[in-house]
């Protein structure tokens, strides 16, 4: 019999992290794939990316409402354990015989929990990287809840074997992500048949021209910074004087803040050369990007996708801080004037060195073949 692999996906961008080894479990000749959408994947104002999967020929059978209103410290826990209680269910009617959790989003404990505690095998993507902020103690929390352990690089290997996880249980597969880089890179999509297929508001920006992404998430332990944090990087993108197709931010506590202090913007007649989305396909933000001078903000996209692509990387503050990066990654500090005198640099570099560091483009294949072979068990100790 197929085993049945249970994927869940919680938010926008956890789809782009596991898109190629969703499609590679639904193709597996030994495997069934369950998708179980929920979180902010479902909401309209953090861009639906459910609808985007269904688009992109995804079945979704089970959907998961359960983020409670607010985005502060104390709605993330609620959704969380809302997550924990329905996920069970879901969970007790699919009969999943694998569950796969994605990285170190909050939503991703509740996924981990209500499988542990139902005896389902547990398969992590993305354990064993360092990021600091909750994101560190959720993708270690994964990592002990976890069987099977999916990760990015051989340094991420190292990191779970040492938090006493079994050699032959972590696999070294690659990221997902990169494989969507790779094929954006193969495709080659015109940015201005890109645009032209979303809305938005602001700015007409004329992607034929030079122009800039920026993409900024509050961090949950700088919560009440957030609204600050992000007007630092609102004067910068000003003083630098730059288009710029400006992404909405994640659904974390903070967001409010990160969010109110671009409306305000905006209603007082700043950020002239500035379009904002809320989403996009995945294929079609790479697009983007990869025809951009360089990406500015926080995301993890500027870490991984941006190295193998080869794409100039402003970081902004402590999100990303300890993972591991390649050449195309300027870090700075939240100050107005060392975020905008990076956004020159960035501007105006004639070099774009790529760095695989987190896999070579094959990554969803080797996920489903893992899964396909890997032995299920539910028993663990430390090994030391």
């Amino acid at each position: 019999m197929k085993r049945k692999i249970c994927v869940v996906v919680t938010a926008r961008p956890s789809y782009a992290r596991i898109k190629t080894a969703l499609a590679a479990i639904r193709d597996h000749p030994e495997l069934e794939l369950q998708l179980v959408v929920a979180a902010s994947a479902l909401l309209d104002r953090y861009g639906a990316a459910v609808k985007v999967m269904e688009a992109e020929g995804f079945r979704v059978d089970r959907k998961v409402y359960m983020i409670v209103e607010g985005e502060n410290l104390v709605t993330s826990a609620k959704s969380t354990g809302v997550g924990m209680a329905e996920l069970a269910t879901v969970f007790n009617d699919l009969q999943p015989d694998v569950v796969v959790t994605i990285a170190d989003r909050y939503e991703t404990i509740a996924t981990s929990v209500a499988a542990a505690y139902m005896n389902i095998p547990l398969a992590h993507v993305q354990g064993g990287e360092v990021t600091g902020s909750i994101d560190e103690k959720t993708r270690h929390a994964n990592t002990k809840l976890a069987d099977i352990h999916l990760v990015s690089c051989e340094s991420a290997r190292v990191r779970v074997e040492r938090l006493g996880e079994q050699p032959e249980s972590v696999y070294v597969t690659g990221c997902p992500s990169i494989d969507l880089a790779r094929e954006a890179i193969e495709e080659k999509r015109d940015p201005a048949d890109v645009v032209s297929r979303y809305a938005g508001v602001g700015a007409f920006v004329d992607v034929r021209q030079p122009y800039v992404v920026v993409m900024q998430h509050p961090v949950t332990t700088e919560y009440d910074d957030s609204h600050r944090h992000t007007l630092e990087t609102i004067e910068a993108i000003e003083a630098a004087d730059v288009p710029a197709l400006w992404f909405w931010p994640n659904v974390d506590a903070g967001s409010d803040g990160t969010s109110k202090a671009i409306r305000i913007a905006r209603e007082h007649g700043r950020l002239k050369k500035v379009h904002f989305y809320r989403n996009m396909h995945p294929a079609d933000f790479l697009a983007i990007l990869m025809h951009s001078r360089g990406i500015i903000g926080n995301s993890s996209v500027a870490i991984r996708e941006c190295a193998y692509l080869g794409v100039p990387a402003v970081n902004i503050g402590s999100r990303q801080r300890g993972r591991d990066r390649g050449r195309n990654v300027r870090d700075v500090d939240y100050g107005r004037d060392a975020i905008a005198a990076a956004i020159r640099d960035v501007w105006s570099a004639t070099e774009r060195p790529t760095d695989m560091i987190y896999g070579d483009g094959h990554a969803g294949k080797r996920i489903a073949d893992v899964l396909a072979t890997c032995p299920l068990t539910i028993d663990k100790m430390l090994t030391y």
